[in-house]
């Protein structure tokens, strides 16, 4: 990938996350910048997490030249005192630079915006129009702020079943087993749900909903909850993420195809974004 197309790129991802509405603790954009041109590489790789194995996925020889990998977690949190080898992390970065393979992160900025990972979520609990989306917290300021917040609620029209809205969530999120914290003091019946991608406890325990739909929370956070006549559904922190990606593969390759329109360079071979294979969570249900 050369100068002019990772700077393709990262205005691809700013334009489908800007980096502005991510939170104040996250650290977006990107996070890898290899100094190692290589001109006939247009893979870019999508993951939830950056492991080892998503690493030698992206640099498998019989694989077509990786240019970037948009790592939706971003795997350099705080400030690091080394660079070394013996470190996984640090390995994997430094195996990316070596490479010539650069890292983009949208994390909360994705979650937030208009059309993002928590819309995502929130638009498969709703059939047939019958329930509104809104935003949950205060919305988010500045340039494609309109519609975006950490959170989402969802309110229904006519009340569904709790063992529905389940259905629904398994379905969308194309796992076979979720868990459920059944309050003894909620309704069967639902007509609200506070939405967060990922670890929301923070986002989604500050609402008054009949029903709370996250990846993971704390044991005591979840018998706070139920106790307060509120259901709980948690579905493993990257399990609430990872479904995303075919929609987020579907806008960069747009996004990508309209950045080559204005340079006028339409007779370039195309970039070929590819979903992870080897990404999953990490927790297995035995």
């Amino acid at each position: 990938m050369t100068r002019l197309t990772l700077h393709s790129l990262v205005r691809a991802m700013s334009r489908i996350a800007p980096p502005h509405l991510a939170e104040s603790w996250d650290n977006v954009g990107l996070i890898v910048e290899s100094p190692i041109v290589k001109p006939d590489a247009r893979r870019i790789l999508l993951t939830i997490d950056l492991t080892p194995e998503v690493l030698e996925e992206a640099i498998h020889p019989l694989k077509s030249t990786t240019a970037a990998i948009i790592a939706y977690h971003p795997p350099i949190f705080k400030g690091l005192k080394s660079l070394t080898l013996d470190n996984p992390l640090q390995s994997s970065l430094l195996r990316c630079i070596t490479n010539g393979i650069s890292v983009w992160s949208p994390h909360t900025a994705l979650d937030s915006v208009k059309g993002g990972i928590n819309d995502w979520l929130a638009e498969g609990l709703i059939t047939h129009d019958n329930g509104t989306v809104s935003i949950l917290g205060e919305e988010k300021q500045g340039l494609g702020a309109e519609g975006a917040g950490v959170g989402r609620r969802v309110d229904f029209d006519q009340p569904v079943p709790l063992e529905e809205i389940v259905v629904r969530v398994k379905k969308h999120l194309r796992l076979g087993q979720v868990q459920l914290a059944k309050s003894a003091f909620g309704p069967d019946a639902i007509r609200s749900v506070a939405i967060c991608a990922g670890s929301g406890s923070s986002v989604v325990g500050s609402a008054k909903a009949d029903l709370y739909f996250t990846g993971e929370m704390s044991h005591h956070e979840v018998l706070a909850a139920i106790a307060s006549g509120t259901h709980t559904i948690l579905c493993g922190h990257t399990n609430t993420e990872r479904s995303y990606l075919p929609t987020l593969k579907k806008r960069l390759e747009d996004e990508l195809a309209q950045e080559d329109t204005d340079r006028g360079i339409e007779g370039l071979p195309k970039y070929e974004v590819a979903i992870s294979e080897a990404d999953r969570h990490p927790l297995d249900i035995i």
